[in-house]
């Protein structure tokens, strides 16, 4: 626990400050923790004796999240332009790829190239919806209310299910997952996305762009969905035989244990202030 208190310490002085500032401090932070969750995505495959290839997995998620922080959107939330094709052209590598490993005597080419373009498509495409929250309008405000509602779901979940849980919400995902826990996340969620979202347009610089109506259903809606993240990290720890997806950040696991609810939270995050607050 000590450990974990310290690690968890030091990484906020990393984070707050590259959430502040943006740019390439905030992109640093990001691309460290996505690639780093892309290799433990290509190792827990390997343990199965499935092979990403690992150039187009862990190159192609640094290459869309490049794209995707630089490329121009001069409203914030424009259609992608550059990182569609990118991205498609990422996977028809990797198709090509595999296709000359099954001639060459790869007989599970064909799964293969079904796990390098799921870490494509869930860590590089969905994983850089993180920077996509910094880039809109106020963005470092925008992030400090989606990932926070997150977590204080995520610790209102574990707090509350470790001390009332009763029934087993996910026996073979996550057996400590129970219906009590979830229910508090879900409650969490919603009070820290209200608070926040008062807090910041009262104190902040979003001025009244959203409302703590609109924070209590924002965190609802992350208290509802984020947990699966965090199960389907679990699905792929199960089935490679892990514990954690790696040991990157003492006393937490690898870089994946920690992102894997991030992700659902910021595409979630990033659409509900695209459609309905912005």
């Amino acid at each position: 626990m000590r450990r974990r208190l310290l690690t968890s310490i030091g990484l906020g002085l990393v984070i707050v400050p590259a959430i502040l500032f943006g740019g390439i401090f905030y992109f640093t932070l990001i691309f460290v923790f996505v690639v780093g969750a892309a290799w433990e995505y290509l190792y827990m495959f390997r343990a199965v004796k499935v092979e990403p290839q690992m150039y187009i997995t862990v190159g192609g998620v640094g290459l869309i999240l490049a794209v995707r922080m630089f490329e121009v959107r001069p409203f914030g939330f424009e259609p992608f332009q550059l990182s569609l094709p990118v991205f498609a052209a990422l996977i028809l590598a990797a198709l090509t790829f595999h296709l000359i490993a099954y001639e060459r005597g790869r007989n599970q080419a064909a799964l293969d190239f079904c796990a390098t373009v799921g870490g494509l498509v869930y860590l590089g495409w969905i994983g850089a919806y993180l920077l996509d929250i910094r880039n809109l309008p106020e963005g470092g405000w925008w992030f400090m209310l989606i990932l926070p509602s997150v977590w204080l779901a995520d610790s209102g979940a574990y707090s509350l299910g470790a001390a009332y849980g009763r029934h087993k919400m996910t026996p073979r995902l996550s057996p400590k997952k129970s219906w009590e826990g979830y229910a508090a996340g879900v409650f969490t969620g919603a009070i820290g996305g209200a608070f926040l979202a008062y807090a910041y347009s009262t104190f902040g610089n979003l001025g009244g762009d959203v409302t703590p109506l609109q924070g209590a259903v924002l965190g609802l809606v992350l208290g509802i969905l984020t947990p699966l993240g965090d199960l389907g990290e679990s699905m792929f720890k199960r089935q490679s035989g892990l514990k954690d997806s790696g040991e990157a950040i003492p006393g937490h696991g690898g870089f994946f244990d920690r992102i894997d609810s991030w992700l659902w939270g910021a595409v979630i995050g990033y659409y509900f202030i695209v459609w309905f607050v912005l």
